[in-house]
């Protein structure tokens, strides 16, 4: 939540403060996926987490190549074991999982197509 909160400034603010917002986020974040490395690669905090630690990279830093390498590193660790989870937790784990797919898949309009941001 550190990591959001520090994202969401960075989006708000200007010149020292959005560069202290942005390494408080960054920082944060990191912390934050080191300690869900000992998370099940399935549960909807780690993959939540890589969700929004993507969406940091691509929207805030601008490293889009990093955003996709997150996004698509939890999906794949978690998508072999997505099978073995009960109901319940499969349509969390599932629901988080579409996103980080959407966010690695194009955008397609009636009247306009986005590149694919990277390629899954």
């Amino acid at each position: 939540m550190k990591g959001d909160y520090c994202r969401y400034m960075a989006e708000c603010v200007g010149g020292d403060k959005n560069k202290r917002a942005q390494d408080n986020a960054k920082d944060a974040y990191k912390k934050a996926q080191d300690k869900a490395e000992s998370l099940d690669t399935t549960n909807p905090i780690r993959l939540g987490l890589a969700l929004n630690y993507s969406v940091f990279f691509y929207e805030i830093l601008n490293m889009q190549e990093q955003a996709c390498k997150l996004a698509k590193m939890a999906f794949d660790s978690a998508i072999g074991d997505l099978e073995k989870l009960d109901d319940d937790k499969y349509k969390d784990s599932a629901t988080i999982m579409q996103l980080l797919r959407d966010n690695l898949t194009p955008v397609s309009y009636t009247h306009l197509t986005l590149p694919t941001i990277c390629s899954v």
